[in-house]
């Protein structure tokens, strides 16, 4: 005899129960709180170690760590030999300025300005103003120069080394030597479109 509609229903109904309690169950049965988690005493000497410690452990003697085995002077520098260096440790492309302008803006823009000139926003706001990228001293400043200050901070300018990858400096130093030519490229040097758009607006 086949079940009623009615049976059906209530047998459905007594499964989707049971179900629901077999969840709870298990959830109940899984919960991991504060109070019954593993612990590690820091007070209490720790047997892995000779010495006992648990944190601040010192890298063992002759290793380099991961990503830290800065063999080239140049790249991660800026200097060989005690002195700035003049070329970059990499080609630079069209691209890699593109992105060294979008790293500007980020993280120099908000002092220095999108020309360079020393107004930023935070100039602005009272901060101490720092130097013109488009004086002649830092116009002829070498790119290692640049790099060196990045990496160690200048005057009120702190180290931007936490902050700034090695590859993304160089990039930040190729676009600052960019706005600079822009600031003083010579009429004769410029596109023909660019020289029609100056004349049409003067």
């Amino acid at each position: 005899m086949q079940p009623t509609r009615r049976k059906l229903r209530n047998i459905r109904k007594a499964g989707l129960l049971c179900a629901v309690l077999c969840l709870a169950l298990l959830t109940m049965s899984c919960t991991m709180t504060m109070q019954v988690q593993p612990r590690v005493d820091p007070y209490e000497p720790n047997p892995f170690f000779q010495d006992g410690e648990y944190e601040a452990r010192e890298p063992v003697a002759d290793t380099v760590p991961l990503g830290q085995a800065h063999t080239d002077d140049a790249l991660y520098t800026g200097m060989v030999n005690g002195q700035y260096v003049e070329e970059y440790p990499f080609a630079i492309s069209q691209e890699d300025l593109e992105y060294g302008r979008e790293r500007y803006d980020i993280y120099c823009a908000p002092c220095h300005g999108y020309a360079g000139n020393g107004d930023g926003m935070v100039v602005q706001r009272g901060f101490k103003a720092p130097p013109s990228f488009n004086q002649d001293r830092l116009r002829e400043a070498a790119p290692g120069y640049y790099f060196y200050a990045i990496t160690n901070g200048f005057g009120t300018m702190p180290s931007y080394a936490n902050r700034i990858p090695v590859h993304d400096r160089w990039l930040i130093i190729a676009y600052i030597e960019a706005l600079q030519l822009s600031q003083h490229a010579p009429v004769t040097e410029l596109p023909q479109a660019d020289v029609d758009k100056l004349e049409a607006a003067q």
